[in-house]
């Protein structure tokens, strides 16, 4: 969950909070709505203009890099993250102290999962300017990822009293959504979702995206697919809708059908979710070969971009590969990222590493906050029964699959088959 929906926030927020127009032609520090979106490119061309002819221009780069986390958005391309990164440097290497550049730089932490750096740098923006937003909201995205979650909570809350908008209602969905709070956070995503811009269809597209996530959690996927599509009508080639659209399809064993969005996406861009669902489904019709070369594809281009490694230490253990360096990755990200999914991975590290009392404890923490994901409930069922506890392993399998007993294209199944094997009525 955590490099999906999380990560999602995290880039919708850099925009969302800060605004496309306004943000430029204000002198003191504060969040604004959305701005109109004209075509990206044709703004990039009269935005490389600006730079050519005004290059010492702070805010000539700090234009462009709006625009370049405008289309990571878009696109989910994080190689357009970096573009924006390397004009916010250069507009602060000209102007240090500029607030517009320095919030810009505390989103783009966060979309690059340095939540440590932005939790500090988050903190510092709000000693200076208390009464902006988008700083709290940041603060609450490095807080769930480190585990942080009363300073999430009291920063969330901070965040809808100062501007109750769609990027501070979806945060607090979130929030309610780790704890298990499914109707509390379905009601937020709806607000969320329902306040979006209208003149922003990425911003539509994206809160029903969220919403219909919410739904699938909790094993509503007539509810996901019906909102999904409603995210693609807004927005047809949006390609977290895409793929939530084709993990749905993927996960009722519809695979041609689901193999039939992904195909055309992956020519387009490569995203890792996207390659490893296709991988996914691939190995769901029992062709461990071509799921492993498309696993390989998107381990390949997260390291070439430097990207969020810690989800292929799940991958890898899934496949029973790279065990040792699985439980390296996975204890690398936990030292810094105490979320439950941290603890999650670590745990389904442990026990395919032949750890499993340190696999039990890390299980236990991994599911503190009642989160009601189906997944960590399944990997707790695993590590009981591995452990001889039946009882308890039982009582998880339960939990999994009444939350949601389709939650995982290869999972799934693997659940079901657990529940025929301890004897469990599905």
């Amino acid at each position: 969950m955590r490099i999906g929906l999380l990560a999602a926030i995290v880039i919708g927020a850099i925009l969302l909070s800060i605004g496309y127009t306004k943000i430029f032609n204000s002198t003191t520090p504060e969040s604004t709505t959305v701005a109109s979106a004209a075509p990206v490119d044709a703004e990039l061309d009269k935005a490389n203009a600006v730079l050519t002819a005004m290059p010492d221009s702070p805010m000539a780069y700090l234009s462009r890099a709006v625009l370049y986390s405008r289309r990571a958005r878009e696109t989910a391309d994080h190689n357009y993250n970096k573009l924006a990164t390397t004009d916010v440097d250069k507009a602060l290497e000209l102007e240090p102290t500029n607030f517009v550049a320095r919030k810009l730089k505390l989103g783009l932490l966060g979309s690059n999962h340095e939540f440590d750096i932005a939790e500090v740098e988050a903190k510092k923006l709000i000693t200076e300017e208390p009464r902006d937003p988008f700083a709290y909201g940041i603060l609450v995205d490095a807080s769930i990822a480190m585990g942080k979650y009363d300073q999430a909570i009291s920063s969330a809350q901070k965040m809808v009293d100062l501007r109750p908008d769609t990027s501070s209602y979806s945060r607090v969905a979130l929030l309610r959504s780790l704890h298990g709070d499914h109707k509390g956070a379905v009601e937020m995503y709806e607000i969320a979702a329902r306040i979006a811009d209208p003149a922003d269809k990425e911003v539509q597209a994206w809160s029903k995206t969220q919403l219909a996530a919410e739904y699938f959690k909790a094993g509503n996927l007539a509810m996901a697919s019906k909102t999904v599509d409603q995210a693609l009508a807004i927005f047809p080639e949006y390609p977290n809708a895409l793929i939530a659209k084709a993990r749905y399809l993927g996960v009722q064993g519809e695979l041609a059908a689901a193999e039939e969005l992904l195909t055309p996406l992956n020519s387009r861009i490569k995203l890792s979710e996207a390659l490893i669902l296709t991988g996914d489904i691939s190995r769901r019709k029992g062709d461990s070969a071509m799921a492993m070369s498309y696993y390989e594809q998107a381990e390949k281009i997260e390291r070439e971009q430097d990207g969020d490694i810690h989800r292929f230490a799940l991958l890898w253990s899934d496949n029973n590969v790279k065990l040792a360096e699985a439980l390296e990755v996975a204890e690398e990200d936990y030292v810094v990222n105490k979320d439950i999914y941290a603890s999650d991975i670590l745990a389904w590290c442990l026990l395919k590493n032949g750890k499993v009392q340190e696999a039990q404890k890390h299980i236990k923490d991994a599911l503190r906050l009642k989160t009601n994901d189906a997944r960590i409930l399944f990997h707790a069922a695993v590590i009981e029964k591995t452990l001889g506890n039946s009882a308890a392993a039982r009582k998880y399998l339960a939990a999994a699959l009444k939350a949601n007993p389709n939650f995982d294209v290869v999972k799934g199944p693997m659940a079901r088959e657990l529940a025929a094997e301890l004897k469990l009525a599905v």
